[in-house]
């Protein structure tokens, strides 16, 4: 059915979602066990290919080497931040010291932060052979091509992004920043896939045109993208509170609006998610991919809520907040692409 060529980019943009989703993982895991800044500089770690194991390894006087590095790299960053008009936020990152702070040598949290970007760095190669693989679509389909190099200069912004992650302390607002541009390279490479897939078995797309139903799924999903930046202030919030050494037991307590809201449209995306899902059983045969997708989004809602609840019950233990952001991105990008399979076949 599909030309060699094609099969070949389908299977490398099949990849490319899979490890993406990867990374959003081994992000999760950093940020749960606090090894974010594990590596004090960027691409390399303590100036080195492979990191160290020990503290005897570090090259000396490495703390004042790698803080004037980051305050240089700041200052620019700060004038990149003005120049789009946010005087305050970038005052912020010139006068804030503790974005400086110095934080002691761990080798496990230093292997965590490495692997997480070897992670990065496959995606990376998985991005760029995608949009290599998609010019066999210059004539029949050049949306795919179009695209998948877009992708790949996101993914060079969002690379760039990580290592001002690294130069400010993992400032919060940047990291939100930096896991909404997560979901934006999920979202294109989902689309690129959905393009080529579509482009030669019309089977999958639908003979009817259900514009409530298509509708339900575009709002459900935007609930989902707002839910996860309020999640990404609950998750600062933590972090804030973790710094000040209050227990985890007051942490929900103490966290105040940005949770009441997060967990508010956790509801209202459950409910939505229950409505689309009799809707979608109701329009289509069982062996449809629209059927088999609306399933796996209410199966993704159910363990996103039990996560929640261990969140909110438990005191927030590391694991559960890492299932929270995989499941929230799998979530995402599985409601992304039942929306893609509400359009109507052009005949």
């Amino acid at each position: 059915m599909y030309p060699r060529a094609e099969k070949r980019f389908i299977k490398a943009n099949r990849l490319t979602i899979i490890v993406l989703f990867l990374v959003i993982a081994a992000g999760g895991i950093v940020r749960s066990t606090g090894s974010g800044m594990g590596c004090p500089d960027w691409p390399k770690c303590f100036n080195r290919i492979v990191p160290p194991t020990d503290v005897s390894q570090l090259p000396a006087g490495y703390e004042e080497h790698y803080v004037e590095g980051r305050a240089k790299k700041n200052m620019r960053f700060a004038k990149i931040v003005e120049f789009f008009g946010y005087r305050d936020i970038a005052d912020k990152i010139r006068h804030d010291e503790s974005i400086l702070e110095h934080e002691e040598f761990n080798a496990a949290k230093t292997w965590t932060e490495y692997i997480n970007r070897l992670v990065g760095v496959a995606a990376g190669f998985c991005l760029l052979a995608s949009a290599i693989f998609s010019l066999t679509y210059l004539k029949t389909k050049p949306a795919i091509l179009g695209w998948s190099v877009l992708n790949v200069f996101v993914v060079v912004v969002q690379a760039w992004l990580g290592s001002i992650v690294v130069s400010t302390n993992l400032m919060p607002w940047i990291i939100t920043v930096h896991m909404l541009l997560a979901l934006i390279i999920v979202g294109i490479s989902i689309y690129t896939f959905y393009l080529a897939t579509t482009l030669r078995n019309k089977s999958i797309l639908i003979n009817q045109r259900f514009l409530a139903l298509k509708a339900l799924a575009l709002f459900s999903l935007l609930i989902t993208v707002v839910q996860v930046v309020f999640g990404t202030e609950v998750r600062e919030a933590v972090d804030l509170l973790n710094d000040k050494e209050i227990a985890r037991s007051e942490w929900i307590s103490q966290i105040g609006i940005p949770y009441e809201v997060h967990r508010s449209l956790a509801y209202v995306s459950l409910g939505l998610t229950i409505l689309l899902f009799f809707l979608v059983k109701n329009k289509f045969s069982s062996l449809t991919l629209q059927s088999k997708y609306a399933w796996f989004v209410l199966g993704l809602v159910g363990v996103q809520m039990m996560t929640g609840i261990i969140l909110a019950r438990y005191d927030v233990p590391p694991v559960a907040q890492t299932m929270h952001l995989v499941v929230a991105s799998l979530f995402f990008g599985a409601q992304y692409y039942l929306m893609l399979l509400m359009t109507k076949l052009k005949r």
